[in-house]
C-alpha cells in the first residue's frame, strides 16, 4: 500500500517517532492515520500532495500511486500500477508525450483531452 510508504517516508524525513506527529501536521486525528495504515481509509489528494512536497516527490507520481491504492478492483489496481511502472524513472514525461500524441492523432485537442484518462497529469 503506497499510502503507508508515503507516511513512512514523511515520518523519516521529519525525524518523527509516532504517527500522531504526522496526524498533527496534516490536521487529522490519530484514528484516521490508523485507518489509513490499515487500508480502511485513504489519504486525500491534498494530504498526499502535502507529504510529497515536503519529502521532494513528484506530485504526478504520488497521485498515480494514490489512484492505485484507491482502485476498487484488482484489475484497476494492476492497471494503475502498470502505468506507474511504465513512467517511473522518466518523471512521467512519457505519459505527457503519450497524451500529446493522442491529441495529435485524433486531431481534436478538446476531445482527445477528454479521452485521455490521465490528462490531468499531462
Amino acid at each position: 500500500m503506497y499510502s503507508n510508504k508515503l507516511l513512512d517516508a514523511y515520518k523519516e524525513a521529519q525525524n518523527y517517532v509516532q504517527d500522531k506527529q504526522i496526524a498533527h501536521d496534516l490536521g487529522l486525528s490519530r484514528q484516521k492515520i490508523s485507518a489509513i495504515r490499515n487500508g480502511q481509509r485513504y489519504l486525500t489528494e491534498d494530504e498526499a500532495l502535502f507529504l510529497a512536497e515536503t519529502i521532494g516527490l513528484s506530485s504526478e507520481e504520488v497521485l498515480v500511486y494514490l489512484a492505485a491504492d484507491k482502485a476498487k478492483t484488482y484489475k484497476a489496481q494492476q492497471a494503475w500500477n502498470n502505468i506507474a511502472k511504465k513512467f517511473d524513472g522518466r518523471g512521467l514525461q512519457g505519459l505527457s508525450m503519450a497524451c500529446g500524441g493522442l491529441m495529435l492523432w485524433i486531431g481534436r485537442p478538446v476531445e482527445a483531452m477528454a479521452q485521455c484518462a490521465l490528462c490531468i497529469l499531462c
